[in-house]
């Protein structure tokens, strides 16, 4: 699994004109891709990892401030671009791999304590943040030990 964390003030998702997640106040936008190697053990390790992340005001966690996570689900994080001007999607995981897996992610992350809002898996959605920082951190479940 790939995440983009990112701190931000706030943070939208929004769907066909509805807002199907947001955080109001200071907190984590994490986008999620899924390959095909990925299990739910990986979802767990980086849900760990993250609710550990020293990344927020005054180096705290979302743990130690509390502080709400908006979770979007975005296969395009495995799109290959490295040949041609078209990526490929073929790292990416399907449908049915894919989800449970966010899902399981999002879940470890609310049974470790966090409150976490969450686009809609597979939709067409427009993602709206304001970065705090701008502060970026990206991990990959294969580089955690």
């Amino acid at each position: 699994m790939k995440l983009v964390v990112q701190r931000v003030t706030e943070a939208s998702v929004t769907v066909e004109g509805r807002v199907v997640g947001s955080i109001a106040e200071a907190g984590l936008l994490i986008l999620v891709g899924v390959t095909h190697t990925d299990t739910e053990a990986d979802a767990a390790k980086l849900a760990r990892k993250v609710l550990g992340l020293r990344i927020l005001n005054d180096e705290k966690s979302v743990l130690d401030t509390g502080s709400p996570v908006l979770v979007v689900s975005q296969f395009t994080l495995y799109g290959d671009a490295r040949k041609g001007r078209r990526p490929s999607w073929s790292l990416a995981s399907g449908r049915a791999h894919s989800e449970p897996l966010v899902d399981a992610f999002v879940a470890a992350l609310r049974d470790g304590g966090a409150r976490v809002e969450t686009g809609e898996f597979g939709a067409m959605m427009k993602v709206a943040s304001v970065n705090d920082g701008p502060f970026t951190v990206l991990l990959e479940s294969a580089d955690l030990a």
